[in-house]
C-alpha cells in the first residue's frame, strides 16, 4: 500500500522515529485533532506566535478556546520568548512552538518553560520537515508536532499533512478521533491529479505568476482543491468537510517527492549561505550565520521597503518570490478582530508582515535571482 511505504519513508527521515503517525487531508486538521485530544475546550487558552497562518488560530477557535498571541523576534521570525511567561495564566493549556521558513524556535527554552507551568507543547513544523534542531529532527522536541506537505512545503503531496506524537495517552485519543475522518471525494482526488500534472509540466519561469494567481483565485472562488477555502479566511465556523482523511493519491505523490528531499535541503542551505554572503557584503538585512545550524531554509526571508512594488518588479522579471506572510495572520489582511487579534499590540509582527518577502532557495537559476537583487538593491532594507 502506498501509505504504508510513505509512512516508512517518513520514519526514516525522522531518524527511525517509533512514535505514532497520523495523516490528514491538510495539516491544520492534525493541529485541531491534537488540541482536541489534549482536552482544549471553551475557557482554555493556547499561546501562539503573532506571526502565523490564520488556520492556526482557527483550530483553537473551532474548539471554543482563546488564542493568546505573543510578538516575535526580527532575527528568527519566531517567539520573542521573554514575552511568553507574561501571558501565562491558570487557563493556559498549550504553547504552539512555530518553525518559520525552516527555522526552529528555541525549543529547549520553550519546553523547559512549558514543564515549569505543566503545559503541553505542539510544534507547528509546517515549514520544517527534514531539518533539525540541535541534531534532533524538527518536530520531535515537543509533545506533538504537525507537518505540512502542501504546495511549496519541504516536500509535497499536493495538499496534506501529518501529526506525530510519542505520548501514548494522546495517541490513543487521536486514534479514536481519527475513526471519524471523512474520505476525500472522487472529484477532489481528480482535481488533485490535474494539479499535479500542471505543476509538473506547465510551471516554469514564464508561467509561474499567471498560474499561481489563477490557482489562488480558483481555490477561493470555486470547488477546486486549494490550500484554504473562503470559509477559513472569512469565518470562525468550522467547514463541513474540514475533518478529512489523507489518500493514496497523496501518498503516491509524497513517495515521488520525498526521495529528492535530502538533495533539496542541501541545495537550500548552500543557496541560503550565498544569499547571506551577498546581502552581508551589501550591508543589507540577512539571516544571521549563527542560525544556520538549525535552519533548513524552506524560504529565505528578506525585508524590503516597498513590498508591493518589489513584488511587481519580481513578476516582471519572472522571479518566483514568495510573500509569506502578508499579514500577522496570513493571508487575511485588514481587520483581524474576528481572530481576537489587534495588530497594534504586536509591533514586530506588524512590521515584519508589512515588509517581508521570501527568496526561493531551490531556483532553477540562482544567478537570475542575484541579478534581480543587485539591480533593485535600493529596495532592500539595510542591516540594523
Amino acid at each position: 500500500m502506498p501509505l504504508d511505504k510513505f509512512k516508512n519513508n517518513i520514519r526514516e527521515y525522522l531518524q527511525d522515529y517509533d512514535g505514532k503517525l497520523f495523516f490528514y487531508w491538510k495539516a491544520r486538521v492534525g493541529l485541531y485533532t491534537i488540541l482536541k485530544a489534549m482536552g482544549i475546550k471553551e475557557g482554555d487558552e493556547v499561546i501562539l506566535p503573532a506571526f502565523t497562518c490564520v488556520v492556526v488560530p482557527n483550530a483553537i477557535l473551532y474548539l471554543g478556546a482563546t488564542p493568546i498571541y505573543v510578538d516575535v523576534s526580527s532575527d528568527t521570525y519566531n517567539f520573542d520568548i521573554p514575552h511568553i511567561e507574561k501571558v501565562i495564566t491558570n487557563r493556559t493549556k498549550v504553547i504552539i512552538c512555530q518553525n518559520t521558513y525552516g527555522l526552529s524556535s528555541d525549543l529547549e527554552e520553550l519546553t523547559n518553560l512549558a514543564k515549569k507551568h505543566d503545559l503541553f507543547t505542539v510544534e507547528d513544523c509546517t515549514h520544517g520537515f527534514g531539518g533539525t534542531y540541535n541534531g534532533i529532527p524538527n518536530g520531535l522536541s515537543c509533545d506533538a508536532a504537525i507537518y505540512s506537505t502542501q504546495w511549496n512545503k519541504p516536500f509535497s503531496t499536493g495538499i496534506g499533512g501529518l501529526l506525530v506524537t510519542n505520548n501514548k495517552e494522546l495517541a490513543d485519543k487521536v486514534t479514536d478521533l481519527c475513526s471519524k475522518l471523512m474520505p476525500p471525494t472522487w472529484k477532489e482526488l481528480l482535481n488533485l491529479k490535474l494539479l499535479f500534472f500542471v505543476k509538473r509540466y506547465l510551471i516554469n519561469n514564464y508561467t509561474y505568476w499567471p498560474l499561481v494567481n489563477f490557482y489562488r483565485w480558483l481555490s477561493h472562488n470555486t470547488n477546486i482543491v486549494g490550500s484554504s477555502t473562503s470559509e477559513e479566511i472569512t469565518s470562525l465556523e468550522i467547514p463541513e468537510d474540514y475533518f478529512k482523511a489523507f489518500s493514496d493519491v497523496q501518498a503516491k505523490e509524497g513517495l515521488r517527492n520525498i526521495s529528492k528531499l535530502g538533495d533539496d535541503i542541501k541545495k537550500r542551505k548552500e543557496n541560503a549561505l550565498l544569499y547571506t554572503k551577498f546581502l552581508k557584503e551589501k550591508k543589507k538585512n540577512h539571516v544571521p550565520e549563527d542560525l544556520f545550524s538549525n535552519h533548513s531554509f524552506l524560504k529565505y526571508p528578506l525585508l524590503v521597503k516597498n513590498r508591493e512594488e518589489f513584488m511587481k518588479l519580481a513578476t516582471t522579471a519572472r522571479i518566483a518570490l514568495g510573500e509569506w506572510f502578508v499579514s500577522p495572520l496570513h493571508p487575511v489582511e485588514g481587520d483581524l478582530s474576528l481572530w481576537k487579534f489587534n495588530s497594534n499590540d504586536f509591533p514586530m509582527a506588524k512590521y515584519l508582515s508589512k515588509h517581508v518577502v521570501n527568496l526561493p532557495t531551490t531556483p532553477s537559476n540562482i544567478d537570475r535571482v542575484f541579478h534581480f537583487l543587485e539591480k533593485h538593491s535600493d529596495f532592500i532594507i539595510d542591516s540594523p
